[in-house]
């Protein structure tokens, strides 16, 4: 311990940029997306070190608390705001499909048949008609690979 301590008091830059590495390492390994903003202020505070700014310990402990609480709230904020929970994930490539129009490639039998959407064939089942082949209906709905689909 006394080992660290010393080493702090020569280098505190040190100290920082490892434990920013090693918060930085463990985010790129598990993908948490809650050590980014922490190493990132490990980061700053060893700049703020290396500047030779004269903060004690504690105040390099508290300002490295206060940039990562800042940083993470600021995140949550901008990250709502750009991506919206209201709009679908972009990897639930079936839910996408809703309100999309939806090419008819094989004629409707009994109310199934396929459609051409989002570069791929999709199998499709119509409430009532039969559009002829070419024409286009609206997906109103996934349910795993079968689309619901309407006319119009």
């Amino acid at each position: 311990m006394e080992a660290l301590t010393d080493l702090h008091a020569a280098q505190p830059f040190w100290i920082w940029l490892a434990l920013g590495v090693v918060l930085l390492a463990v985010e790129a390994a598990f993908s948490t997306e809650w050590l980014l903003w922490p190493a990132v202020s490990a980061g700053m505070v060893a700049v703020v070190t290396a500047l030779g700014l004269p903060l004690s310990f504690v105040g390099e402990v508290a300002l490295f608390a206060v940039l990562t609480v800042a940083m993470t709230l600021l995140s949550r904020r901008l990250i709502q705001r750009v991506n919206p929970s209201d709009s679908p994930d972009i990897n639930a490539r079936d839910s996408r499909l809703v309100g999309q129009q939806a090419r008819v490639v094989e004629a409707f039998v009994n109310g199934r048949g396929r459609v051409f959407v989002s570069g791929a064939e999709w199998a499709a089942e119509l409430n009532a008609g039969a559009p002829p082949v070419g024409t286009y209906v609206t997906v109103i709905q996934a349910e795993g690979a079968l689309l619901k689909v309407v006319t119009g």
